[in-house]
Protein backbone atom coordinates (compact mmCIF):
# COMPACT_ATOMS: atom_id res chain seq x y z
CA UNK A 1 0.00 0.00 0.00
CA UNK A 2 0.99 3.13 -0.90
CA UNK A 3 0.72 5.97 1.61
CA UNK A 4 1.06 9.74 0.02
CA UNK A 5 0.52 13.49 1.63
CA UNK A 6 -1.31 16.39 1.01
CA UNK A 7 -2.81 19.60 2.42
CA UNK A 8 -5.34 22.17 2.63
CA UNK A 9 -4.88 25.65 4.18
CA UNK A 10 -8.54 27.38 5.16
CA UNK A 11 -8.42 30.75 5.65
CA UNK A 12 -11.97 31.98 7.40
CA UNK A 13 -13.33 34.74 8.78
CA UNK A 14 -12.33 33.66 12.65
CA UNK A 15 -9.71 31.17 12.46
CA UNK A 16 -6.78 29.67 10.01
CA UNK A 17 -6.28 26.09 9.59
CA UNK A 18 -4.04 23.86 7.82
CA UNK A 19 -5.27 20.13 7.36
CA UNK A 20 -2.58 17.50 6.31
CA UNK A 21 -4.25 14.16 5.21
CA UNK A 22 -2.76 10.85 4.45
CA UNK A 23 -3.40 9.26 1.15
CA UNK A 24 -3.45 5.50 0.97
CA UNK A 25 -3.86 4.12 -2.41
CA UNK A 26 -4.70 0.80 -3.06
CA UNK A 27 -6.79 -0.98 -5.46
CA UNK A 28 -10.04 -0.14 -4.28
CA UNK A 29 -9.85 3.58 -4.41
CA UNK A 30 -7.96 6.21 -2.26
CA UNK A 31 -8.58 6.32 1.28
CA UNK A 32 -8.44 9.47 3.22
CA UNK A 33 -7.08 9.85 6.55
CA UNK A 34 -6.24 12.89 8.85
CA UNK A 35 -2.60 12.85 9.86
CA UNK A 36 -2.59 16.51 11.39
CA UNK A 37 -4.81 19.98 11.66
CA UNK A 38 -3.73 23.00 13.12
CA UNK A 39 -5.49 25.95 13.67
CA UNK A 40 -4.24 29.39 14.50
CA UNK A 41 -6.79 32.22 15.73
CA UNK A 42 -6.27 35.00 13.44
CA UNK A 43 -9.41 36.76 13.53
CA UNK A 44 -9.81 38.28 9.93
CA UNK A 45 -13.67 38.59 10.25
CA UNK A 46 -12.85 41.23 13.06
CA UNK A 47 -12.26 43.87 11.05
CA UNK A 48 -13.77 43.29 7.42
CA UNK A 49 -17.18 43.04 8.44
CA UNK A 50 -17.35 46.47 10.14
CA UNK A 51 -14.47 48.28 8.23
CA UNK A 52 -13.63 46.52 5.13
CA UNK A 53 -10.04 46.21 5.35
CA UNK A 54 -7.43 43.67 7.07
CA UNK A 55 -5.34 46.05 9.62
CA UNK A 56 -1.37 45.70 9.16
CA UNK A 57 -0.71 43.69 12.67
CA UNK A 58 -3.52 40.84 11.78
CA UNK A 59 -2.26 40.97 7.80
CA UNK A 60 1.13 40.35 9.70
CA UNK A 61 -0.35 37.76 12.01
CA UNK A 62 -1.32 36.01 9.00
CA UNK A 63 1.89 36.06 6.97
CA UNK A 64 3.57 34.43 10.13
CA UNK A 65 1.03 31.60 9.73
CA UNK A 66 1.79 30.75 6.16
CA UNK A 67 5.20 31.04 6.86
CA UNK A 68 4.79 28.21 9.81
CA UNK A 69 2.57 26.33 7.65
CA UNK A 70 5.07 26.17 5.05
CA UNK A 71 7.73 24.47 7.24
CA UNK A 72 5.34 22.22 8.53
CA UNK A 73 4.34 21.08 5.08
CA UNK A 74 7.60 20.47 4.15
CA UNK A 75 8.54 18.32 7.08
CA UNK A 76 5.90 16.22 6.53
CA UNK A 77 7.07 15.68 2.71
CA UNK A 78 3.41 17.35 1.34
CA UNK A 79 3.57 16.32 -2.17
CA UNK A 80 0.69 19.11 -2.96
CA UNK A 81 -1.24 21.73 -1.32
CA UNK A 82 -4.37 24.12 -2.01
CA UNK A 83 -4.98 27.13 0.20
CA UNK A 84 -8.22 28.70 0.15
CA UNK A 85 -9.47 32.30 1.59
CA UNK A 86 -12.99 32.39 2.50
CA UNK A 87 -15.64 35.48 2.96
CA UNK A 88 -13.47 37.75 4.90
CA UNK A 89 -10.89 37.99 2.33
CA UNK A 90 -13.12 37.92 -0.34
CA UNK A 91 -14.86 41.52 1.45
CA UNK A 92 -11.71 43.23 2.28
CA UNK A 93 -10.86 45.65 0.15
CA UNK A 94 -7.37 44.52 0.59
CA UNK A 95 -7.98 41.17 0.00
CA UNK A 96 -5.93 40.90 -3.49
CA UNK A 97 -2.84 42.44 -2.37
CA UNK A 98 -2.42 40.58 1.18
CA UNK A 99 -2.87 37.10 -1.46
CA UNK A 100 0.21 38.78 -3.42
CA UNK A 101 1.88 39.32 -0.24
CA UNK A 102 1.66 35.92 1.36
CA UNK A 103 3.34 34.73 -2.15
CA UNK A 104 5.92 37.04 -1.93
CA UNK A 105 7.38 36.60 1.84
CA UNK A 106 5.95 32.92 2.60
CA UNK A 107 5.68 31.41 -0.81
CA UNK A 108 2.52 30.17 -0.73
CA UNK A 109 -0.13 30.51 -3.63
CA UNK A 110 -3.72 31.44 -1.92
CA UNK A 111 -7.03 31.70 -4.24
CA UNK A 112 -9.99 34.03 -2.82
CA UNK A 113 -13.11 31.55 -3.51
CA UNK A 114 -16.69 32.37 -3.90
CA UNK A 115 -19.28 31.94 -2.15
CA UNK A 116 -20.59 29.43 -4.50
CA UNK A 117 -17.27 27.95 -5.28
CA UNK A 118 -16.71 27.39 -0.95
CA UNK A 119 -20.14 25.33 -1.14
CA UNK A 120 -19.24 23.30 -3.35
CA UNK A 121 -15.91 22.41 -2.43
CA UNK A 122 -17.32 21.58 1.21
CA UNK A 123 -20.18 19.30 -0.85
CA UNK A 124 -17.00 16.77 -2.36
CA UNK A 125 -16.33 16.20 0.72
CA UNK A 126 -19.76 15.02 1.86
CA UNK A 127 -19.95 11.65 0.04
CA UNK A 128 -19.28 9.29 2.81
CA UNK A 129 -21.69 10.93 4.59
CA UNK A 130 -24.76 11.51 2.46
CA UNK A 131 -24.79 7.33 2.45
CA UNK A 132 -25.86 7.71 5.83
CA UNK A 133 -28.30 10.36 6.14
CA UNK A 134 -30.51 9.93 2.69
CA UNK A 135 -30.56 10.81 -0.64
CA UNK A 136 -32.38 14.30 0.32
CA UNK A 137 -30.59 16.22 2.40
CA UNK A 138 -29.81 20.30 3.41
CA UNK A 139 -25.88 20.26 4.63
CA UNK A 140 -25.00 23.80 6.77
CA UNK A 141 -21.96 24.83 6.77
CA UNK A 142 -21.68 27.98 9.47
CA UNK A 143 -18.20 30.15 9.49
CA UNK A 144 -17.08 33.78 10.66
CA UNK A 145 -18.23 35.51 7.78
CA UNK A 146 -21.30 33.21 5.91
CA UNK A 147 -23.22 30.11 5.68
CA UNK A 148 -22.77 27.95 2.56
CA UNK A 149 -26.09 25.65 2.33
CA UNK A 150 -25.87 23.01 -0.11
CA UNK A 151 -29.37 21.10 -1.06
CA UNK A 152 -29.54 17.59 -2.38
CA UNK A 153 -32.02 15.99 -4.38
CA UNK A 154 -31.90 12.05 -4.69
CA UNK A 155 -28.71 11.75 -3.98
CA UNK A 156 -27.38 14.92 -6.14
CA UNK A 157 -26.52 18.68 -5.66
CA UNK A 158 -30.20 20.48 -6.06
CA UNK A 159 -28.75 23.56 -5.24
CA UNK A 160 -26.23 25.30 -3.33
CA UNK A 161 -25.50 29.19 -2.05
CA UNK A 162 -23.60 31.58 0.39
CA UNK A 163 -25.47 33.42 2.42
CA UNK A 164 -24.13 36.82 4.48
CA UNK A 165 -25.05 35.20 8.20
CA UNK A 166 -22.23 34.60 9.99
CA UNK A 167 -20.73 34.16 13.47
CA UNK A 168 -18.70 37.35 13.75
CA UNK A 169 -21.37 39.57 11.57
CA UNK A 170 -23.72 38.02 14.15
CA UNK A 171 -21.39 39.55 17.11
CA UNK A 172 -21.25 42.71 15.68
CA UNK A 173 -24.53 42.86 14.73
CA UNK A 174 -24.38 43.67 11.02
CA UNK A 175 -26.62 40.60 9.65
CA UNK A 176 -29.78 42.75 8.37
CA UNK A 177 -33.53 40.90 8.97
CA UNK A 178 -33.42 40.74 4.77
CA UNK A 179 -30.49 38.57 4.91
CA UNK A 180 -32.71 36.35 7.19
CA UNK A 181 -35.52 36.33 4.90
CA UNK A 182 -33.30 36.14 1.91
CA UNK A 183 -31.80 32.78 3.48
CA UNK A 184 -35.24 31.47 4.49
CA UNK A 185 -36.73 32.05 1.39
CA UNK A 186 -34.14 30.70 -0.59
CA UNK A 187 -34.59 27.18 1.19
CA UNK A 188 -38.13 27.24 1.35
CA UNK A 189 -37.94 27.05 -2.61
CA UNK A 190 -35.68 24.72 -2.83
CA UNK A 191 -36.67 21.98 -0.65
CA UNK A 192 -40.36 22.52 -1.57
CA UNK A 193 -42.66 19.34 -1.87
CA UNK A 194 -38.89 17.22 -0.47
CA UNK A 195 -39.92 14.62 1.51
CA UNK A 196 -37.55 12.95 4.66
CA UNK A 197 -35.01 15.75 4.22
CA UNK A 198 -31.98 15.23 6.60
CA UNK A 199 -29.98 18.11 7.80
CA UNK A 200 -26.02 17.76 8.20
CA UNK A 201 -24.23 20.71 10.03
CA UNK A 202 -20.77 21.52 9.76
CA UNK A 203 -17.92 23.86 11.24
CA UNK A 204 -15.79 24.32 14.40
CA UNK A 205 -19.11 25.31 16.27
CA UNK A 206 -21.23 22.73 15.58
CA UNK A 207 -18.62 20.33 15.96
CA UNK A 208 -17.89 21.25 19.51
CA UNK A 209 -21.20 21.59 20.62
CA UNK A 210 -21.59 17.81 19.45
CA UNK A 211 -18.13 17.42 22.08
CA UNK A 212 -20.36 19.39 24.84
CA UNK A 213 -23.51 16.83 24.10
CA UNK A 214 -21.33 13.96 23.98
CA UNK A 215 -22.45 12.59 20.99
CA UNK A 216 -21.55 9.32 19.82
CA UNK A 217 -20.10 8.49 16.75
CA UNK A 218 -22.65 8.30 13.65
CA UNK A 219 -25.35 9.19 16.30
CA UNK A 220 -27.45 12.46 15.35
CA UNK A 221 -27.70 15.19 17.33
CA UNK A 222 -31.30 16.06 18.91
CA UNK A 223 -32.65 19.97 18.21
CA UNK A 224 -33.67 19.85 21.66
CA UNK A 225 -30.14 18.46 22.67
CA UNK A 226 -29.06 21.28 20.80
CA UNK A 227 -31.38 24.05 21.82
CA UNK A 228 -30.76 22.74 25.66
CA UNK A 229 -26.62 23.34 24.82
CA UNK A 230 -26.89 26.61 23.48
CA UNK A 231 -29.27 27.59 26.21
CA UNK A 232 -26.66 26.66 28.85
CA UNK A 233 -24.09 28.34 27.73
CA UNK A 234 -26.03 31.70 27.08
CA UNK A 235 -26.12 31.28 30.72
CA UNK A 236 -22.63 31.91 31.54
CA UNK A 237 -20.07 34.90 30.63
CA UNK A 238 -17.85 34.66 28.56
CA UNK A 239 -14.87 34.22 30.52
CA UNK A 240 -17.12 31.46 32.52
CA UNK A 241 -17.95 29.83 29.08
CA UNK A 242 -14.37 29.40 29.17
CA UNK A 243 -13.32 28.05 32.24
CA UNK A 244 -16.97 25.87 32.57
CA UNK A 245 -16.87 24.21 28.92
CA UNK A 246 -13.09 24.23 27.82
CA UNK A 247 -13.59 26.41 25.07
CA UNK A 248 -10.78 28.39 23.33
CA UNK A 249 -10.91 32.15 23.83
CA UNK A 250 -11.76 32.61 19.96
CA UNK A 251 -14.38 30.04 20.27
CA UNK A 252 -16.29 30.71 23.14
CA UNK A 253 -17.83 34.21 21.57
CA UNK A 254 -18.68 32.58 18.62
CA UNK A 255 -19.94 29.45 19.15
CA UNK A 256 -23.73 31.20 20.47
CA UNK A 257 -24.09 32.92 17.52
CA UNK A 258 -23.43 29.99 15.39
CA UNK A 259 -25.82 27.82 17.71
CA UNK A 260 -28.69 30.49 16.87
CA UNK A 261 -28.20 29.83 13.09
CA UNK A 262 -28.15 26.57 13.37
CA UNK A 263 -31.53 26.37 15.47
CA UNK A 264 -32.95 28.84 13.39
CA UNK A 265 -32.94 26.98 10.04
CA UNK A 266 -33.86 23.54 11.74
CA UNK A 267 -36.65 25.62 13.19
CA UNK A 268 -37.70 26.14 9.33
CA UNK A 269 -36.99 22.47 8.05
CA UNK A 270 -39.04 21.52 10.92
CA UNK A 271 -35.93 18.93 11.53
CA UNK A 272 -35.44 17.10 14.79
CA UNK A 273 -32.00 16.08 14.43
CA UNK A 274 -28.88 16.94 12.33
CA UNK A 275 -26.11 14.71 11.75
CA UNK A 276 -22.45 16.48 12.53
CA UNK A 277 -19.51 14.31 10.32
CA UNK A 278 -16.85 16.37 11.12
CA UNK A 279 -15.76 17.02 8.03
CA UNK A 280 -15.65 20.11 6.38
CA UNK A 281 -13.92 22.71 3.90
CA UNK A 282 -10.08 21.69 4.03
CA UNK A 283 -11.77 18.00 3.56
CA UNK A 284 -13.28 19.11 0.15
CA UNK A 285 -9.86 21.00 -0.91
CA UNK A 286 -7.76 18.26 -0.21
CA UNK A 287 -9.63 15.70 -2.42
CA UNK A 288 -9.66 18.39 -4.51
CA UNK A 289 -6.07 18.64 -4.30
CA UNK A 290 -5.28 15.09 -4.67
CA UNK A 291 -7.28 14.68 -8.31
CA UNK A 292 -4.77 17.50 -9.08
CA UNK A 293 -2.12 15.53 -8.29
CA UNK A 294 -3.02 12.69 -10.43
CA UNK A 295 -3.28 15.06 -13.29
CA UNK A 296 0.24 16.04 -12.90
CA UNK A 297 0.25 18.77 -10.66
CA UNK A 298 2.93 19.58 -7.35
CA UNK A 299 3.83 21.76 -5.24
CA UNK A 300 7.24 23.37 -5.01
CA UNK A 301 7.74 23.91 -0.57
Amino acid sequence: MEIKRFAAIDIGSNSVRLLIENVLQNGEGPIFKKSALIRVPVRLGANVFSQQAIPEITIRQLVDTMIGFKHIMRANNVLHYKGCATSAMREAANGSAIVKRIKREAGIDIGIITGNSEAHIIFNSQRAVRERVGKNCVFIDVGGGSTEITVFKNGKVHAAKSFKIGTIRLLQKTVTKAEWKKMKDWLSSKIFRMRDVSVVGSGGNINRISKLAQLKTDKPLSYNKLKQIVEELQQYSYDDRIKKFDLNPDRADVILPAGEIFTTIMNWLHATEIFIPKVGLGDGIVREVYKEYLNGKSSKL
